[in-house]
């Protein structure tokens, strides 16, 4: 009976699917806390709603995992795929953070349309794919990361190296006298030190969970030089329920809604890569009304994301790519890991433990994770005819000039409509729309096979 069990649906003996489980957990652990980390504290929300955020993330993150893999009629692809939080929303999302009418709660808006906006357009986003070859998807997902490094830098310096103050109710910048310290930079620079040694002569689970290694490394050492506090720790609660619309009724702006569907665009179009390579490294055949469950569920799960106070699902990369270096097919070891995050999100205690890391210490392995998201863009764009078409070099030149605007020149379009600003302050969607747009004209359009079998090999090509 057994026999005929494809090895996707095989149910492994519970010990192993927990210790499985909980390996997939640690591997995306630190990226799945990353984001709310970054909104949170752009949002500059006092340290309890940042707590909350990050339980309420991993709560999401389990319930959109369980839908993606255990499947309901018509949703959720089953295979072995972790959902979390796309960084490819980070961007769009800290543009709407610091406008003052729109917020978080603008942010939650945004983020529950496009989750509608991604269960009605599920059906067709396959046939998009020819808009979206390796040269394009390649060169957005460079510019995430180049965006997020921002961020990383940042953290690494203690956060922002000025500070806004209002005085008399006009708001002025002053240098942040805690930014640049040589205590914070050293215990970075140990935390990235730790993090690479992992990498160099860790074996097998250990490298894989290198970055999370290195963070807890950088609070031992935080918390032995009085840099790291446990005071809040002591006081969140050991179990809490996370409720929807903690933080009021959302609000719903067009540009931001408009903005955050593209974006989900995107991250559909990368799922589907995922979901193809998913498809070949288990064995399974993936075909298109598949494709369409498993898009249709990263829309359940962004549109339970924005409900449960939290943001934009799709499947993680790095988990993909744990599929491949382990050889476990069973979707039942990421249903393990999806119940193990969704227990995790009921721990405050645990949420207020992450939120009480100090930014040196996230900075020093956010310049890891956030490197390595503009390396696997690069790693795609390996897989692009650069020799014998030029024009990609062109596309790739120009859709990357754009994406720095934001970064480079932030008053750049301060002279257009505001209600803009969302849209042109996101390098990432720059450069998304015109590397399209370019690849249309230079290239035109393939056929949506070998769109499929460009997607599946820019997927493997990032996973591996």
């Amino acid at each position: 009976m057994t026999a005929t069990v494809h090895p996707v649906d095989e149910v492994l003996p519970t010990p192993r699917l927990v210790a499985l489980g909980l390996q997939h957990v640690l591997v995306m652990y630190a990226g799945a806390v990353a984001v709310p980390l970054i909104i949170g504290r752009a949002l500059k929300l006092p340290p309890q709603d940042v707590a909350f955020l990050i339980s309420a993330d991993l709560f999401a993150c389990g319930i959109a995992t369980l839908v993606q893999c255990l499947g309901f009629p018509g949703v959720g692809i089953r295979l072995p795929v972790m959902m979390g939080v796309t960084f490819a929303s980070v961007g769009p999302m800290l543009s709407m953070a610091t406008s003052p009418e729109i917020g978080l709660l603008g942010i939650y808006g945004s983020v529950i349309a496009a989750g509608i906006f991604g269960i009605i357009v599920a059906p067709f986003i396959s046939r998009l794919l020819p808009l979206f070859p390796p040269v394009v998807t390649g060169t957005i997902i460079m510019v995430i990361g180049i965006s997020l490094m921002r961020v990383g830098i940042n953290w690494a310096g203690g956060g922002l190296p000025t500070l806004t103050k209002m005085i008399d109710g006009v708001p002025h910048s002053f240098p942040n006298p805690g930014y640049g310290q040589l205590q914070g930079l050293g215990i970075a620079l140990f935390v990235l030190l730790v993090i690479l040694a992992l990498i160099k002569w860790g074996k097998g689970f250990i490298a894989n969970v290198s970055v999370l290694l290195g963070i807890v490394a950088g609070a031992i050492l935080a918390s032995l030089l009085g840099v790291m506090h446990f005071d809040k720790v002591a006081a969140a609660p050991w179990g809490d329920i996370v409720l929807p619309f903690h933080f009021g009724v959302p609000q719903f702006h067009l540009i931001p809604v408009v903005t955050m569907c593209i974006v989900m665009v995107v991250v559909m179009i990368e799922s589907l890569g995922m979901f193809l390579a998913l498809g070949e490294l288990t064995g399974k055949t993936v075909d298109r009304h598949d494709l369409t469950k498993g898009l249709r569920a990263d829309g359940v799960g962004t549109l339970i994301g924005g409900v449960f106070n939290t943001f934009p699902y799709t499947s993680f990369s790095q988990n993909v790519g744990l599929v491949g270096v382990t050889g476990v097919r069973s979707r039942w070891v990421t249903v393990a890991g999806g119940v193990i995050m969704l227990a995790l999100g009921l721990l405050p205690k645990m949420a207020a433990l992450v939120e009480a890391v100090p930014l040196v210490v996230l900075g020093g392995a956010g310049l890891v994770m956030f490197g390595m998201v503009a390396a696997t863009g690069a790693r795609i764009l390996t897989a692009v005819d650069f020799k014998t078409n030029s024009y990609n070099l062109f596309i790739v030149a120009i859709s990357v000039g754009f994406g720095m605007i934001p970064l480079v020149a932030p008053n750049f379009f301060k002279a257009l409509p505001h209600d803009l600003h969302p849209l042109l302050e996101s390098g990432i969607l720059l450069s998304a729309l015109v590397a399209v747009m370019l690849n249309a004209f230079f290239n035109g359009l393939g056929s949506a096979e070998s769109a499929k079998a460009e997607a599946a090999g820019a997927a493997a090509a990032a996973t591996h």
